[in-house]
């Protein structure tokens, strides 16, 4: 009678729900008391679009999982499409278009143990309004060489991540004046050109 009759997901609009059941590996009549919410939350928390895992019990038959999905801040273009990472870096999606509106990310490996990926993440995470407003993207061969693409062609010699805050308001400032470069690589000294 205290079995599971129901595993109830919410949150799922990236994965199907059915994913979420099956990854969760809960066999409807087993003991809703003896289901191991730790470790339901750690099968489902496998599935790259997760980002956190809620497991909670419901009397007298539901088993409860919401789900919190990753949010893209980028996207990378690969062969096969567009590969969305979130602001940790974590790959979790490849969609055919590039969703509008989210910045691109020029990186040879991209990913949370990229130091490049990582640099630039940290870039965009301190860039002011009036700066994410004209950027299109973040280029980092290295974590010492980004780059900022904007719209009309301007590019911003950002260098390395130090020193982002200061770099961003730096940067900012500069935006009215005549040039198609910035470079804020060493804030205290910047120059348009």
């Amino acid at each position: 009678m205290l079995g599971v009759r129901e595993v109830a997901v919410s949150g799922a609009t990236i994965i199907d729900e059915g994913q979420v059941r099956s990854a969760a590996a809960v066999p409807l009549g087993t003991p809703l008391a003896r289901v191991d919410t730790d470790a339901v939350a750690a099968r489902v928390g496998r599935l790259a679009p997760v980002a956190s895992v809620d497991v909670s019990r419901s009397w007298p038959g539901t088993l409860v999982i919401h789900v919190t999905e990753r949010v893209p801040v980028v996207s990378v273009a690969t062969p096969t499409g567009f590969v969305l990472l979130d602001a940790s870096g974590v790959a979790f999606r490849t969609v055919g278009v590039a969703p509008a509106g989210l910045v691109a990310l020029k990186v040879t490996a991209p990913g949370p143990s990229d130091p490049a990926t990582m640099a630039a993440l940290h870039v965009l995470a301190a860039l002011t309004p009036q700066l994410r407003a004209q950027l299109i993207a973040v280029s980092a061969a290295l974590p010492t060489t980004i780059r900022l693409e904007l719209t009309g062609g301007r590019v911003v010699v950002w260098g390395s991540a130090d020193q982002s805050d200061v770099k961003a308001r730096v940067a900012t400032a500069l935006l009215g004046r005549p040039g198609k470069t910035i470079d804020v690589s060493a804030p205290e000294v910047a120059t348009t050109s």
